[in-house]
């Protein structure tokens, strides 16, 4: 599961800032400067082609952040990256501390329930505002809300598995 050249989506270009430059950026790390932390960043843009980032600064405003990229230096340059992606292999990104762990690293893991029925794999994991979900795919999907103990039960990253309370009709 915790493989360090996988890629994790940290971050999206909204467009420019100003006329230098500028661009406005969406941090997805908590807290959102943390953004910077993880360099350097693989720049996928909206046609798709990637290259590789480093140097990158940014500072608080508005809803997000201001940034600059090396390289990018005026409004027309900025605005052309508008929609942009910005991700950092899963290497990039410091251990986790005891106990805890990325959300990526749930991705694959296979889900089964306390009677032992197996649901599929962890596609993927958001949150709605009032909880983490764990999205799991096999036979169909299922949506599991990541509360512990209360749903998962048991998290085994050595053998790659889940166990949760959640009833094989839901």
């Amino acid at each position: 599961m915790n493989d360090p050249t996988r890629r994790i989506l940290v971050g999206r270009i909204h467009g420019a800032f100003g006329v230098r430059g500028e661009l406005k950026l969406e941090s997805l790390t908590e807290p959102p400067g943390n953004l910077l932390r993880y360099q350097p960043w693989i720049l996928r843009d909206a046609q798709g082609r990637e290259r590789e980032i480093s140097g990158a600064r940014a500072r608080p405003g508005g809803k997000g952040l201001i940034g600059t990229i090396p390289g990018v230096e005026d409004r027309d340059v900025a605005e052309a990256l508008r929609g942009a992606e910005l991700y950092v292999t899963r290497g990039a990104l410091p251990p986790p501390k005891d106990g805890e762990f990325y959300w990526i690293d749930l991705e694959g893991m296979r889900v089964a329930n306390l009677e032992g029925v197996e649901f599929g794999t962890v596609a993927y994991v958001f949150s709605n505002g009032a909880n983490d979900v764990l999205v799991v795919r096999g036979d169909r999907e299922r949506m599991i809300p990541f509360a512990r103990p209360d749903y998962v039960r048991e998290l085994d990253f050595d053998s790659g598995r889940i166990l949760v309370d959640w009833d094989a009709d839901f």
